[in-house]
C-alpha cells in the first residue's frame, strides 16, 4: 500500500502538497466488465482514495506530532474490529452495472449512495432479459416467506419452467415494440415489460456503506441473483482495491466468517459449558444447563401433539452458530427436553 504523509507535517503547520491516492491493482481493471448472470455485468468507472486515505484520515484524529501507533494493516484491522466507520467513509467508488429490474429493486434499498439509472421514459428499454437456467429454479421456502427453498430438478421441471419463461419474455417484448410503433409513449409502453428486463445504472458509494451492502447481499440468506452481483463486487473488485480492508472484513464481520452472540445465546453457551461441552464431552446428557437457559427465553415451547418444538427463529439462529462452533444442539432430542423441563 502506498504511504502518504500526514496532512499537516511541517513545523510551520503549512499543508503539504499531496499526491492522489491510487490503487494500481484497481487501475488495472478500471472499465473491465465482469459478467454476472446471463447478460448482466458490473465494472468500475472511477474511484477516489485507497487504504492510504483510510490510514491518513484515522491518524489525523491524533493531531500534529503523534507518532504511528501501529502499522497500516494493524490500524485498518483495529478500525474494522472496533467498528470505527468514519475513516472508511473517505474512499469512494463508482460502478456501472447492468442488472435485472427485480434485482435492482433490492439494490436501491441501500440508500446511502448516489444512483443514476437508465430511463425508459427517455429511451427504449434495453433489449435483454434474464433467462433462468433450467437448474436454477427454486421452490418457495416453507420456513421463510421471503426466501427460496430447494431447487427443482433440472429435468423435466426446470427445463419446462425455462421454456415458458422464454416464451413469455418474447411475447412481452413483442407487445412493447408494437405499442411503440403505434406511437404509445415510452413511459406507458414500458408497463408491459417483465421484471426480468435488464436496466443499467451508475452507482457511487463510500467504502463503509459498500461493506454494509456486501455483508447483507453476500449473505447466504440474500436472494441468489443479487448475491451473485455482490460476490463479484467483493471478490473481483474490492479485494483488489483495498486488500487489507477486505481481509479484515472477512475476519471480523459477523455476517461473514465471524460470530456475534446475543445475551440469550451467551446464556445457552454458559449452560453448555456447565454441561461439559468445554471438555469436549458432547455425549453427556441431558444438557440440563443449556436446556434450562433456552427455556428461560421461551425457545423451547413444545407442540400440542408433543412431536417436537414449535418454530422459534431466535433458536434457529442460535443453532446455526452452535454448529459453526462445533457444539451439540442441546434440545435436539425432544424426549430429553421433556424430561428436563418436567423437573424444571
Amino acid at each position: 500500500m502506498e504511504q502518504q504523509d500526514p496532512i499537516l507535517s511541517t513545523e510551520q503547520g503549512t499543508p503539504e502538497q499531496l499526491e492522489r491516492c491510487v490503487s494500481p491493482n484497481l487501475d488495472a481493471i478500471l472499465g473491465k466488465a465482469f459478467p454476472v448472470l446471463d447478460q448482466g455485468f458490473v465494472r468500475v468507472c472511477d474511484y477516489m482514495g485507497n487504504e492510504a486515505r483510510i490510514v491518513q484520515a484515522a491518524r489525523c484524529s491524533y493531531g500534529k506530532g503523534t507518532k504511528k501507533v501501529s502499522e497500516d494493516r494493524g490500524l485498518i484491522r483495529y478500525l474494522i474490529r472496533h467498528r470505527h466507520s468514519t475513516p472508511l467513509e473517505m474512499p469512494e467508488i463508482t460502478f456501472h452495472v447492468r442488472v435485472p429490474m427485480d434485482t435492482w429493486r433490492q439494490w436501491v434499498r441501500h440508500r446511502n449512495s448516489s444512483t443514476n439509472e437508465y430511463s425508459t421514459r427517455y429511451s427504449e428499454a434495453i433489449d435483454a432479459a434474464q433467462i433462468t437456467p433450467a437448474n436454477d429454479w427454486r421452490r418457495q421456502s416453507t420456513m421463510n416467506r421471503q426466501g427460496s427453498g430447494d431447487n427443482f430438478e433440472q429435468d423435466p421441471e426446470g427445463a419446462f419452467f425455462s421454456v415458458i419463461e422464454s416464451q413469455h419474455l418474447k411475447r412481452t417484448r413483442e407487445t412493447y415494440e408494437k405499442l411503440l410503433k403505434q406511437g404509445v409513449a415510452r413511459e406507458q409502453a414500458r408497463k408491459v415489460l417483465s421484471l426480468s428486463t435488464y436496466s443499467e445504472a451508475y452507482w457511487k458509494i463510500d467504502l463503509h456503506n459498500l461493506l454494509h451492502f456486501l455483508a447483507l447481499r453476500m449473505d447466504s440468506h440474500a436472494q441468489k441473483e443479487i448475491r451473485d452481483y455482490a460476490t463479484v463486487i467483493g471478490e473481483e473488485i474490492i479485494a483488489k482495491w483495498v486488500p487489507n480492508v477486505w481481509e479484515a472484513f472477512n475476519d471480523y464481520h459477523p455476517m461473514r466468517n465471524a460470530l456475534s452472540l446475543t445475551r440469550l445465546e451467551v446464556d445457552v453457551l454458559r449452560g453448555l459449558i456447565s454441561d461439559g461441552a468445554s471438555t469436549g464431552d458432547l455425549e453427556q446428557r441431558p444438557f440440563t444447563g443449556a436446556i434450562c437457559a433456552a427455556a428461560n427465553h421461551d425457545w423451547l415451547k413444545i407442540k400440542k401433539d408433543g412431536s417436537g418444538l414449535r418454530r422459534n427463529r431466535e433458536r434457529d439462529e442460535c443453532e446455526e452458530k452452535l454448529r459453526k462452533l462445533g457444539c451439540a444442539i442441546p434440545w435436539k432430542n425432544i424426549e430429553t427436553v421433556k424430561e428436563v423441563l418436567g423437573d424444571y
